[in-house]
């Protein structure tokens, strides 16, 4: 799956939801849908991990006394 911005995959995730749960979809749609979320789900939280880990960086590297 190509790089996909956050906000933009947790929309899709939701659109799969809504269909999921309005449409009577045959096995194979169900599947394909399924499938589809859970590469963007991965996708959120390889993000989110990086994003924590700059974070956690940032933190630290802030917290340290400067040298003088």
């Amino acid at each position: 799956m190509s790089e996909i911005k956050f906000e933009k995959a947790l929309n899709r995730l939701q659109e799969i939801v809504d269909l999921m749960e309005s449409e009577n979809l045959d096995i194979e749609k169900s599947l394909e849908y399924y499938e589809e979320g859970v590469k963007l789900v991965k996708n959120c939280s390889d993000k989110l991990r990086k994003i924590e880990n700059k974070i956690s960086l940032l933190s630290e590297e802030s917290n340290q006394p400067s040298e003088k």
